[in-house]
């Protein structure tokens, strides 16, 4: 990491919530404050402020004119998410899973895929496309981009084998986490692929994952029609 993304407000707002996450902090606390977190973070008052006018927002810490920052008694619940191994859940459900490579190679990434990193140009990255199967039937295609400056280990991985949906799962922890959920009217090509009829409605899985501020991975997610998904927090 540089010392220009050590100390940016993205960094340091992900440090004073780790701090409040692991109880450095808890409920009622009262925060440093700006100018002494910068002190310790060395970083610019400003880039603090910014920090904490994100945490208060995402109701973590309620900042007051006069009273300073403290820790929400009460914070605001937000969902967890647990990324499944799609393996295991077809398994779950009693099927036989299957997996197919469709392609992979390294390329550019599209403009959809620098805005969904908010990456200020193309960075070559590995693009993976790949079919999982329930008792021989198409459940999900993915269409997945990782960056191989964070993951350059995937590069070495079969998979043909493995799916980078696995691998990925056991082998890089995310520290943030996007996600869209919807559903579109499925496309010729999708139909060809998940063997469905042009139209169907698809459930469509946008994911996004960080670690710190390095990309991790970003995935278009494509399941059957009728598929369900299940998550516990």
């Amino acid at each position: 990491m540089t010392d220009k993304q050590r100390h940016s407000w993205v960094s340091i707002r992900d440090s004073i919530r780790e701090m409040i996450l692991n109880s450095t902090y808890g409920p009622g606390d009262k925060l440093p404050r700006d100018e002494e977190f910068a002190a310790q973070f060395g970083c610019a008052r400003s880039t603090v402020h910014r920090a904490m006018r994100d945490l208060a927002q995402s109701g973590l810490v309620e900042r007051r004119r006069k009273g300073g920052t403290t820790v929400r008694r009460d914070p605001v619940t937000r969902a967890t998410l647990n990324i499944p191994i799609t393996r295991l859940e077809v398994e779950q459900k009693g099927s036989t899973y299957g997996y197919q490579l469709i392609r992979q190679s390294v390329q550019p990434t599209s403009p959809a895929i620098m805005a969904n990193f908010a990456l200020p140009e193309a960075r070559p990255m590995l693009r993976v496309e790949a079919l999982h199967l329930a008792d021989s039937r198409p459940y999900i295609f993915e269409d997945r981009w990782i960056c191989l400056e964070t993951v350059p280990e995937i590069t070495s991985v079969d998979l043909t084998r493995e799916s980078a949906n696995e691998w990925l799962v056991r082998n890089r922890p995310y520290s943030r986490c996007d996600l869209r959920l919807y559903a579109r009217p499925g496309s010729a090509s999708d139909s060809e692929i998940l063997q469905s009829n042009p139209g169907d409605a698809l459930f469509v899985m946008e994911r996004t994952t960080w670690i710190g501020e390095a990309p991790i991975t970003s995935l278009s997610a494509v399941a059957h029609p009728g598929y369900q998904l299940f998550t516990q927090g």
